[in-house]
């Protein structure tokens, strides 16, 4: 089976597989790798390892080296280079007049690539802003436009929870997201409370949302009405990492009691909520 080390270029992003080219690396560890691009700095994520020839999508590029220190200052010094980069395109869109957001520039590693990340409404006719953008950087450059969870993972922040936020840290791919799994989690449907930084709503919602499932079980859904302690009543809301559901009593009164006290009531009972 063919042997990969993974590497990953920016915290937070993807990680792709390299031909470890008879090198042994630590994780951790800075090395130089060749990409489509040109060649790039990346950090080992995992150990070389033999993976199965079906999971490989393409011939895999090779890791040129580990980085010197020589290699890490070069990297220092484009980080600035970026910067500068940045701001002489933003002076170039307002001469354009066009309606872009600029997020971030990235140079390839030997200097011959310049990516530059925006972000518009809609689509936007950049061809006059290239052309003169290549004449002023003297290398090849790409626009690139993204969304809106793509900056929020360019640039980080805070989410909710008061930690960054997860696109910026660990959370290397997006998966779908819908209101159902807040509805599953018993949570308010007030845009403001289940949406991120992004204005999406949150990705934790996703990575949470199979333990909910399993915290909820058979129990019927809010609204339905169920067997209690205390008689026949109706779910109003449920509490699952508590255990703790609110029920509107059928013989009059809320209380509050385990979820675990809650059975379903009988198909043909006569109590169950299809009388409203």
């Amino acid at each position: 089976m063919p042997k990969v080390v993974s590497i990953r270029f920016r915290p937070g992003g993807a990680v792709y597989y390299f031909d470890p080219a008879a090198m042994e690396f630590n994780a951790g560890e800075m090395v130089i790798v060749e990409t489509a691009h040109g060649q790039a700095l990346g950090r080992v994520i995992e150990p070389a390892r033999e993976v199965p020839p079906e999971s490989l999508q393409e011939p895999l590029k090779p890791v040129i080296r580990k980085a010197t220190p020589e290699d890490l200052q070069k990297a220092a010094e484009l980080q600035t280079a970026e910067r500068e980069a940045l701001k002489k395109c933003a002076e170039l869109v307002a001469k354009h007049n066009l309606p872009m957001k600029l997020i971030e520039a990235e140079y390839s590693f030997d200097g011959g690539h310049l990516t530059v990340y925006f972000s518009a409404e809609g689509k936007v006719d950049f061809r006059a802003l290239l052309k003169e953008m290549g004449a002023t950087f003297k290398v090849r450059v790409e626009l690139r436009q993204i969304g809106a969870r793509d900056v929020a993972k360019l640039l980080g922040g805070v989410g909710r929870c008061g930690r960054p936020v997860c696109c910026a840290t660990h959370l290397s791919k997006f998966a779908p997201i819908s209101v159902r799994m807040a509805r599953d989690q018993a949570l308010p449907l007030n845009p403001t409370m289940i949406s991120g930084a992004c204005g999406k709503l949150l990705c934790c919602l996703k990575f949470e949302h199979e333990q909910y499932l399993a915290l909820r079980g058979d129990l019927p859904p809010i609204g339905k009405k169920v067997h209690t302690p205390h008689g026949t009543a109706k779910i109003l809301t449920v509490n699952y990492l508590k255990g703790i559901a609110t029920v509107q009593l059928e013989e009059g009164g809320i209380a509050e009691m385990k979820v675990s006290d809650l059975k379903p009531l009988k198909a043909n009972s006569k109590t169950d909520d299809a009388d409203g």
